[in-house]
């Protein structure tokens, strides 16, 4: 009889996981258990009543680099070309990204001639930053804050207006406690093998082997910056549960795990409440700090290590307004921490993607809501109501980019613990939870944002890369 596999967690991550198990030359048998009655996790596409689609989660994913070439060869493999909605380079929203810093927006210096401008908010152009940086030495600490890091190597307005706004623009997150080794491998690794952050973006960590299809090909022709699917994000994992139901991978709903417990002879016993499944090996694509709960005393090390990977939550508030104007057209804004401490960016779904516009087309754009204001409420116990998230956000539509009338159609959403904070030494928790799962040889495989990245090509990755350590085959396979 062959080998069972559980993958828990029915997000990106697991759907990945069970989805390159199940293509395996020998596949094992797959069970994919999800504690809610949907799959997907974070990403969720909900369609309005004018046929408008709004995203509550990501709403693009990038096809650069190695990691997001394989994301677009899955999307082949489901045969969703014909659904993908492309932002090329030469759009607004690939080239205009900005800052609201000082009560107005400000756009993100692009191309050598943007860096020898002046560029409010920055006092100096941007070039004499990276004349610092090209002569600042290398930092000797294992790991270092994102702020520190930009500090030293670009000086303290790059490090209190860029690197806090990305910082929140990405992980909801505080610069002065995210680590620079584990959110931005890229820049670490730069100064570590070539001193210099702009010399080891220029010179490159050589080039990994990349898949080939004619949509890959066709974005790096058109130099797409983002993608989206025709019916919203949410069409890939719909895409991907059909695949492995037709595949033969039993797939469990409202499923909460209630523990793990290792039997005789190393197999798993999955617990679900009224009934359990018996496991040759566990890919965990759950939060680590839900992992932690249910592993057994066995385990005890790896539960702590996992239990410290702590998230923050995020409100997301879509707006749709009929008859507006953006005063500038791109990507987006992002807003520092300095600027207001609870809003940390608004997107323009409009501009990315007027093909989810609905009829007639209204104006729609995404408030994020999140950093140390919902933190300090949620510490407080704060009832967080739906009118309080969408105040803020209107009042900040308002402020921010002058829509002063009331939005035709409002979608609150508050997800809890949805973003993992890779604090400072968060690589030496990686590192002890890999070393004392094969010490113990404990047939388990972690996977998901918790670990390493957040974006969703990181979690099809992280999932991927699991299915190989279990199926034993090479990682470019």
């Amino acid at each position: 009889m062959g080998r069972t596999v559980v993958v828990l967690g029915g997000g990106i991550s697991g759907l990945a996981a069970s989805y390159h198990l199940i293509r395996a030359s020998c596949p094992p048998k797959v069970v994919l258990v999800e504690g809610s009655k949907r799959l997907g996790g974070w990403i969720r596409s909900v369609r309005g009543p004018d046929g408008a689609i709004f995203e509550l989660g990501p709403r693009g994913i990038r096809p650069a680099g190695a990691l997001g070439a394989r994301t677009l060869l899955m999307v082949s493999e489901l045969g969703l070309d014909s659904q993908v909605l492309p932002v090329r380079g030469d759009h607004p929203a690939a080239q205009n990204r900005f800052l609201y810093v000082g009560g107005a927006l400000h756009a993100l210096p692009s191309g050598i001639r943007g860096l020898l401008r002046p560029s409010p908010p920055f006092s100096k152009p941007l070039f004499w930053a990276g004349l610092r940086e090209l002569t600042t030495p290398r930092g000797k600490d294992p790991d270092e804050t994102v702020h520190s890091f930009a500090q030293r190597r670009l000086g303290p307005e790059v490090a209190s207006l860029a690197m806090d706004s990305l910082c929140r623009g990405v992980f909801a997150g505080n610069s002065r406690e995210l680590s620079i080794r584990s959110c931005f491998p890229s820049l670490f690794q730069a100064e570590q093998t070539h001193r210099s952050i702009l010399l080891g973006l220029l010179l490159g960590a050589g080039r990994s082997p990349q898949p080939d299809s004619a949509l890959i090909r066709q974005a790096r022709a058109e130099r797409w910056s983002q993608w989206s699917l025709r019916g919203g994000l949410e069409t890939l994992p719909q895409a991907l549960n059909t695949y492995l139901t037709s595949r033969g991978v039993s797939i469990l709903k409202g499923q909460p795990v209630c523990g793990l417990s290792l039997q005789a002879g190393g197999r798993w016993k999955v617990s679900l409440g009224h009934s359990s499944l018996e496991a040759d090996h566990i890919i965990s694509a759950v939060p680590a700090s839900v992992l932690s709960k249910l592993l057994p005393t066995e385990a005890a090390p790896l539960a702590r290590a996992l239990s410290t990977i702590t998230a923050v939550s995020v409100a997301v508030v879509n707006l749709q307004y009929q008859g507006a104007r953006l005063p500038v057209q791109g990507f987006g804004h992002l807003v520092p921490s300095s600027e207001d401490p609870g809003i940390l960016g608004i997107v323009y779904d409009s501009v990315a993607f007027p093909e989810h516009d609905g009829s007639p087309p209204g104006l729609r754009l995404t408030v994020m809501l999140g950093g140390s204001w919902l933190q300090m409420l949620e510490a407080k116990g704060c009832v967080l109501s739906q009118e309080l998230f969408q105040q803020k956000a209107e009042k900040a539509a308002a402020t921010q980019l002058g829509l002063k009338e009331p939005p035709s159609h409002c979608l609150v959403h508050l997800h809890k613990n949805s973003i993992p904070q890779y604090t400072l030494g968060h690589w030496q928790k990686l590192e002890s939870a890999t070393q004392f799962l094969a010490a113990q040889k404990l047939p388990l495989t972690l996977a998901g944002a918790s670990y390493e990245g957040v974006a969703v090509n990181d979690c099809i990755e992280s999932g991927r890369q699991a299915a190989v350590q279990v199926l034993g085959i090479e990682p470019n396979s």
